[in-house]
C-alpha cells in the first residue's frame, strides 16, 4: 500500500549511515521536509540537533545492529516509522531503457535505478517529463535530435565516467532499449575501458511497443511469423533492400521518415508488391499519436506531413490491424443501430 503525505515543513528524522541514507535524505528534502539525521543508534557528534518529536522517522536499512530499540520506542510513542531501502552502491553506471516514453512502460528495475541515482543523464525520447517525481538526483539533459547533437556521444560517455569516478551512482536513461540502436554498447565499452562497473536494465523497445499502441501486431498467426528491425537513420543499400524484400514477414523501421522515399523505392525495385500495406506511427504513446496507413506505392505521398519520432511497419500485419479496426467500427455501428431501434 502506498500513501501520499504532505511533508512540507514537517520534521523528519532519517536514521542510518550517511552512505546508505543519502538517497532518503534527498527524497525527503525534495518533498519539503525539515530533515534531521541520526547516523548511528547511539547518536554521533556530527549529526547535529534532533527534533523533539519528529512527524516521521525514515528508518534506512543500513545493516547496522541496534536500531530496533529506538524504532520500537518511536512506535510506542505514536510516531510513524517508514522503512527505507539503503541507497545503491556508489561509483558505478547503470544504463536504463526508458521504453517508448510513457511511465506505464517503465520496468520495476528502471524505477528502482532512477530512485537510487545520484545523477541521471537522459535522452529526449526517454520519459523525462516525470523524472523529478522518479529521482531526487541531478538531472542532466544530454538529448540528441536528428542533425543536432548538442552534446556529442564521446562527451556523454565522459560525463558518465567522470561522475562515476567521482563516487556517484550514475543512471544513463535512454529511450526504448539501450541495445537497440541506442549506442548502449559504446557506453558500456567506455565504462569498461575506464574501470567503472556498469550494468544494463533492458527497456521496452519501440520496435514492438509503438506498433502495438496503434493496434498493429508485429507477428500474427498465419500472416507473419518473423519481424526484422531496421534503423532508418541512413539509406539502405540495394543488397539490403533485396535481402529485406526476400525475407518476408514484417519490417519495422525506427526513425525512418527521412529515408522513407529511398526505402519504399528500394523495396519495390527488389520485388516487393506495390500494394503491400505500410503504416507510419508517429509519437507513439505521446500526445498527438497518429497513424498513417497506405500502400508501398503511395506511402511516400501519404506520409508527406509525418515527422520523427516515428515507427514504420511494412507487411501484411498492417492489414490485420485495419481489419480489426473495420470490425470494431462495424460493431459500433451495429450497437448504435440497435440502440436507435430500441428507442423507437
Amino acid at each position: 500500500m502506498e500513501l501520499s503525505i504532505d511533508l512540507s515543513g514537517r520534521d523528519v528524522l532519517v536514521t542510518g549511515s550517511d552512505l546508505a541514507a543519502r538517497q532518503a535524505v534527498r527524497r525527503y528534502a525534495a518533498a519539503g521536509a525539515n530533515v534531521f539525521r541520526l547516523s548511528v543508534p547511539e547518536g554521533a557528534a556530527g549529526d547535529g540537533p534532533l527534533p523533539e518529536r519528529p512527524f516521521l522517522i525514515a528508518a534506512v536499512d543500513d545493516g547496522q545492529p541496534g536500531w530496533e530499540p529506538l524504532l520500537e520506542r518511536a512506535r510506542a510513542a505514536g510516531i510513524p516509522v517508514a522503512a527505507e531501502p539503503a541507497a545503491g552502491p556508489t561509483g558505478h553506471v547503470t544504463l536504463v531503457g526508458g521504453g517508448p516514453g510513457t511511465l506505464d512502460l517503465l520496468t520495476v528495475g528502471a524505477v528502482t535505478a532512477l530512485r537510487d541515482a545520484d545523477v541521471v543523464f537522459y535522452d529526449r525520447l526517454a520519459p523525462y517529463q516525470e523524472l523529478e517525481r522518479l529521482s531526487s538526483g541531478r538531472l542532466v539533459d544530454v538529448g540528441k535530435q536528428p542533425g543536432h547533437h548538442k552534446i556529442p556521444q564521446a562527451d556523454i560517455e565522459k560525463l558518465m565516467v567522470d561522475a562515476a569516478l567521482a563516487g556517484e551512482n550514475v543512471v544513463r536513461l535512454k529511450g526504448g532499449d539501450p541495445f537497440v540502436f541506442g549506442r548502449g554498447g559504446e557506453e558500456v565499452a567506455a565504462c569498461v575501458a575506464a574501470g567503472v562497473p556498469v550494468n544494463v536494465i533492458s527497456g521496452v523497445t519501440s520496435a514492438i511497443s509503438v506498433p502495438a499502441a496503434a493496434g498493429i501486431p508485429v507477428t500474427h498467426r498465419n500472416v507473419s511469423h518473423m519481424f526484422t528491425v531496421v534503423s532508418g537513420h541512413a539509406p539502405l543499400t540495394e543488397e539490403e533492400h533485396t535481402h529485406l524484400a526476400g525475407l518476408g514477414g514484417t519490417i519495422v523501421v525506427l526513425m525512418g521518415i527521412g529515408t522513407l522515399p529511398q526505402l519504399a523505392a528500394g523495396l519495390r525495385r527488389a520485388g516487393m508488391r506495390a500494394d503491400m500495406p505500410v503504416a507510419v506511427v508517429e509519437r507513439g504513446y505521446r500526445p498527438g499519436q497518429r497513424t498513417t496507413i497506405a500502400e508501398l506505392a503511395t506511402i511516400e505521398s501519404a506520409a508527406s506531413g509525418c515527422s520523427n519520432p516515428a515507427v514504420l511497419v511494412i507487411g501484411e500485419v498492417v492489414g490485420v490491424a485495419m481489419a480489426s479496426r473495420n470490425h470494431a467500427a462495424a460493431s459500433a455501428d451495429l450497437d448504435r443501430l440497435a440502440a436507435s431501434l430500441l428507442e423507437a
